[in-house]
């Protein structure tokens, strides 16, 4: 069995798509494990709504057996979060970045 990555380096619908397809869950089922609608969770995987809150992704992450980190998107936020309280920090990477 291919061993999976720690973390996605795709984006949050093709990433719960493939965990779904790797545990065998259908949307009925995801949507059981979460408390989610089975269409909502369709609505996510196709792009058709946007990345839902981070407690949402907890969830999801817990009912298909990852950590929350294991989606870019959390990830993005957990960074976009920590750089809010250090302005310092996003002018030097700004001005390291576009240089």
């Amino acid at each position: 069995m291919a061993r999976r990555r720690r973390y996605s380096e795709e984006a949050f619908g093709p990433t719960i798509e493939a965990l779904m397809a790797e545990a065998g869950v259908t949307y009925r089922e995801l949507a059981a494990r979460t408390g989610l609608s089975a269409g909502y969770l369709n609505h996510l995987v196709h792009g058709n709504r946007p990345v839902p809150s981070n407690d949402v992704v907890k969830t999801l992450a817990d009912a298909l057996g990852v950590e929350p980190e294991h989606f870019r998107e959390f990830r993005i936020r957990v960074i976009t979060d920590r750089l809010e309280a250090m302005p310092e920090l996003v002018d030097r990477l700004f001005r390291r970045f576009s240089a």
